[in-house]
C-alpha cells in the first residue's frame, strides 16, 4: 500500500511531534506516520491527502483552499529541487531514514521552508527544528 500526501505535507512531517487540529486529526496522523514508519511509500497527490481526511466533513475545510494547493506547488518544487527528481501528482518516493535526514538538515537550513510562512504551525515547526528534530513521530 501507499500513503497518500500532497506535497506540502512532505514538509509537515518532518517535525509533526503529536500536535494538530483535532484529536480525530491527531489520531489519524498518528496512523499515517504509522504507517511510513512501517515501511510503505508515499505518492504525492494533488489536493486533500490521508492526512487531510479528518478535516474534510468540517465546514470549508482548509484543505481545500487555494492557499494549501499554493504550499503544495512550492514545496513540491523545493523537495524536488532537493533530491534531484520531479514530485508531481503521481510520482512514488520513499521516506527511508536517509531521506529524512536529508530533508530535515534542508528543513532546518531554511532552503525547503519557503511553503510554510502563513502557516499557522510555523513557529512551532521552527522550534522543533531548532530543537534537532527532538520528539518527532517519524
Amino acid at each position: 500500500m501507499t500513503v497518500r500526501l500532497r506535497a506540502h505535507h512532505l514538509l509537515c512531517l518532518l517535525t509533526y511531534v503529536g500536535k494538530g487540529y483535532s484529536p480525530a486529526f491527531i489520531a489519524n496522523y498518528d496512523v499515517v506516520v504509522g504507517r511510513l514508519a512501517g515501511g510503505e511509500h508515499v505518492v504525492i497527490v494533488s489536493g486533500p491527502d490521508d492526512i487531510c481526511a479528518p478535516l474534510l466533513d468540517g465546514p470549508e475545510p482548509h484543505c481545500l483552499g487555494e492557499s494549501a494547493a499554493g504550499r503544495d506547488d512550492v514545496a513540491a518544487r523545493d523537495v524536488a529541487s532537493l533530491l534531484g527528481r520531479p514530485l508531481p501528482p503521481g510520482a512514488r518516493l520513499e521516506l527511508d531514514a536517509p531521506t529524512l535526514a536529508r530533508m530535515r538538515k534542508a528543513f532546518s537550513s531554511g532552503l525547503t521552508r519557503k511553503a510554510c510562512p502563513g502557516c499557522e504551525w510555523f513557529e512551532l515547526c521552527g522550534k522543533v527544528a531548532a530543537g534537532g528534530f527532538h520528539g518527532t513521530r517519524l
